[in-house]
């Protein structure tokens, strides 16, 4: 994004740049689900999870991520890619929050 804004001569704010604002908003989905999911890997790899499981569920959250931001900033939008990376970063949330539920109760 800043190469971006470094050429097209854009410092602050989106000055009404579509493309700009696309950007942007991938990056700040990104910001939105990206920290709950790394803080849930964490918290999978606290609770002595096989490795293989820790693994797999961070290469969900990566995928997810880079697919969703793929599909979203491109021109024009590539719907699949939104939903698959929607789908493969929800699934890494839920898979891992019930593992720890399960993990917790026995």
């Amino acid at each position: 994004m800043v190469v971006y804004r470094r050429k097209n001569l854009i410092s602050m704010g989106d000055h009404g740049d579509n493309s700009l604002l696309k950007r942007m908003r991938a990056q700040g989905n990104c910001a939105e689900y990206a920290p709950f999911g790394v803080m849930l890997l964490a918290f999978v790899e606290i609770s002595d999870a096989p490795t293989v499981a820790v693994h797999f569920l961070g290469a969900m959250l990566v995928l997810g991520r880079l697919a969703h931001a793929w599909g979203f900033s491109a021109s024009p939008p590539v719907m699949m890619g939104r939903v698959v990376g929607m789908v493969l970063t929800l699934s890494m949330i839920l898979l891992s929050a019930l593992g720890l539920l399960f993990h917790g109760l026995f």
